[in-house]
């Protein structure tokens, strides 16, 4: 597998797509307009954003890896991360966890782990990639998927954003569980990428739950 699906023009086909088969979702593509683009390249510098961004709120991860950027010397590089000090790493408001986390991702990279290269790999085979490394979990795979490698058919059951935006595009009374998502998921194959998209951006721009 390879090209990277989620273009504007197949975002907006899908989203089309759902809308047409679905009232609630049709009232919430009106709602929030023409969906914004989450895309980042298949890099280990996408993989930093990423752990930077679990558990975080936009802005909060977007201040941290602005710092972990000028503290890397302007480009974050697997190079720059494992010849940075613990110090600057942490001036920088990444956890100690994370600064461990981020430097055996690091070293795999180092050692060979193909980042651009999973375009050509399936899901199942580009999620193992990822969730192979420590403190890549998931989330973080489904992140990479969907925005580093494109592909139109994740469901990031985890996110909170997510699971908050589909209850209250659904007008659900409580966000639903992984599990409960996952399978209130099933009827949107194979475009549950782009309904994640809306969800994020329901929550975010219309009624948060």
């Amino acid at each position: 597998m390879s090209g990277y699906e989620l273009t504007p023009a197949r975002v907006r086909a899908d989203l089309k797509a759902l809308a047409a088969g679905d009232e609630q979702v049709a009232a919430a593509a009106a709602a929030v307009g023409e969906l914004r683009s989450r895309r980042m390249p298949p890099t280990f510098a996408s993989l930093v954003r990423i752990s930077v961004g679990q558990q975080l709120s936009t802005r909060a991860a977007a201040s941290i890896y602005a710092r972990l950027e000028k503290a890397l010397g302007g480009s974050v590089t697997a190079k720059a991360l494992l010849a940075a000090t613990d110090d600057s790493l942490r001036e920088s408001g990444v956890s100690e966890a994370k600064r461990s986390h981020l430097r055996d991702a690091a070293s795999a990279v180092q050692g060979g782990l193909d980042l651009a290269g999973l375009a050509h790999a399936d899901d199942a085979g580009a999620r193992a990639a990822v969730e192979s490394l420590r403190g890549f979990g998931p989330w973080s795979a489904d992140i990479f998927l969907m925005f580093a490698l494109g592909r139109a058919d994740i469901w990031p059951v985890g996110d909170l954003a997510v699971r908050a935006g589909f209850a209250a595009i659904k007008g659900l009374d409580a966000r639903p569980s992984p599990k409960d998502l996952r399978a209130l998921g099933e009827p949107y194959r194979p475009r549950r990428s782009v309904l994640a998209l809306l969800c994020w951006q329901h929550y975010l721009d219309v009624s948060p739950v």
